[in-house]
């Protein structure tokens, strides 16, 4: 009796950790970490403030812990000076030309859709995010991964958006080439 107890409270355990992160993505292009990548700026679909510029950070940090050696960030001062940063085709645009001008192979970009504590007694963190890795060359995405997380009542925000944007970004450089 008591192993047929341990055994469903494990199968429950796992189908509560298991819905805890949703992750679809394509299938991962055969990259160079020697190239140099770039990030440009991801577009905030929430409330939050400068959510969009929060992912970008972690992005270009989990790009080095993955390897790619050079990496650069789209600079601050070239992007709009908006409380939420709006994101128009004007915008990617210029992102992406200023990606060709510094001889970038590939930009990392995305979208934000979901950065927040829930309402309620334990406030859980919940991020959603987009990811795309570009030709920077023609402008084909070669890569695309989207997914929600939620953490448990005492995680940061910013730990449970690294886990995920970790996730999608393994999956999306899993075929790289060095």
């Amino acid at each position: 009796m008591t192993r047929s107890c341990t055994r469903l409270l494990l199968l429950l355990a796992t189908l509560a950790l298991a819905a805890c992160a949703t992750v679809d993505r394509s299938a991962a292009p055969a990259l160079s970490g020697k190239a140099l990548w770039v990030v440009l700026p991801f577009a905030n679909h929430t409330e939050t403030p400068l959510a969009g510029s929060r992912a970008e950070a972690i992005a270009e940090g989990l790009l080095h812990s993955h390897g790619i050696a050079r990496v650069r960030r789209y600079p601050a001062v070239l992007q709009q000076d908006a409380l939420f940063e709006p994101a128009d085709g004007k915008q990617a645009d210029a992102a992406l030309a200023w990606a060709r001008e510094q001889g970038a192979r590939y930009a990392l970009t995305g979208s934000v859709d979901e950065w927040r504590y829930k309402v309620g007694v334990d406030g859980e963190p919940a991020v959603g995010v987009a990811l795309a890795i570009v030709d920077v060359g023609s402008g084909e995405t070669l890569w695309r991964g989207v997914g929600g997380k939620s953490g448990w009542s005492r995680e940061a925000l910013s730990a449970v958006a690294q886990q995920l944007l970790r996730s999608l970004l393994a999956d999306g450089l899993a075929a790289r080439q060095d």
